[in-house]
């Protein structure tokens, strides 16, 4: 299924001021990974995932999502194909109820009316949102935000999940609620995050970003053990495998 594959090669971005946020970030995403990109502040990951969905064009290097290597010609197929959840569930709910924010993106495919109100309620569905339907966006949960900002990418039935931070201001039942949504998905997922917890629960495979540049990128459990790895990435061990505080011992003290 090549339209749910992600290609980066050597990809390169320096913003207007000066500052290179990647330089020469190369990997390659196929058909049902969940993958995490990990790294400290500023390592490039929230620039990388904004080259994945166009709203950023590679000044050097190539993106190429499924057949189509992205440019500006290709970001109506990009766009259809890659879903992306930002950070900010404020960057991505601007009308007035749930309903029309969900809606939005399938109107603007054309699509019938009653094609609309099904993916609505379909991806309202999926989140565990409908009730919320009718509610504006302001007067919502930051739990209940980053639901409906989910639903509003999945009511344009995606082959590529994109998600930057998907677990930030969530409470531990909210959290674990997403946790357990994006296990049903049968999407290519990448997730940039700093929830390294639930990179374990998550993805078989952990990409480590470094001052723009790809540290390592392998199977999840052996980055996350590796304590040489995680300090030059400027990251720690998952909180469930630093031992417990009191002895630090593998388990917990009774």
């Amino acid at each position: 299924m090549s339209h749910h594959i992600i290609e980066v090669k050597d990809l390169q971005y320096t913003y207007p001021d000066g500052t290179p946020a990647l330089r020469g970030v190369s990997f390659l995403l196929t058909h049902g990974e969940t993958v995490a990109l990990v790294g400290a502040n500023g390592a490039g990951k929230s620039t990388l995932l904004l080259h994945l969905n166009g709203c950023l064009i590679p000044q050097a290097g190539m993106v190429r999502i499924g057949d189509f290597p992205l440019t500006r010609k290709t970001l109506p197929h990009v766009r259809r194909t890659v879903g992306m959840v930002f950070q900010d569930p404020d960057d991505q709910l601007f009308m007035p109820v749930v309903y029309d924010d969900v809606a939005f993106g399938p109107l603007n495919l054309g699509l019938p009316q009653e094609d609309v109100e099904e993916r609505v309620m379909n991806a309202l569905s999926i989140v565990g949102a409908t009730h919320l339907k009718d509610r504006p966006p302001y007067r919502l949960s930051g739990g209940e935000k980053r639901s409906v900002a989910i639903a509003s990418v999945l009511s344009m039935a995606p082959s590529i999940l994109v998600m930057d931070e998907p677990t930030a201001s969530l409470d531990p039942k909210a959290r674990r609620q997403l946790i357990h949504l994006l296990k049903t998905f049968t999407h290519t997922i990448i997730i940039a995050t700093h929830d390294l917890d639930m990179v374990l629960d998550l993805c078989a495979r952990t990409i480590v970003l470094k001052e723009g540049q790809v540290l390592a990128d392998g199977p999840t459990w052996e980055i996350l053990q590796n304590e040489e790895l995680l300090d030059s990435g400027h990251l720690e061990k998952p909180l469930r495998l630093q031992g417990c505080p009191r002895c630090g011992g593998e388990r917990e003290c009774p």
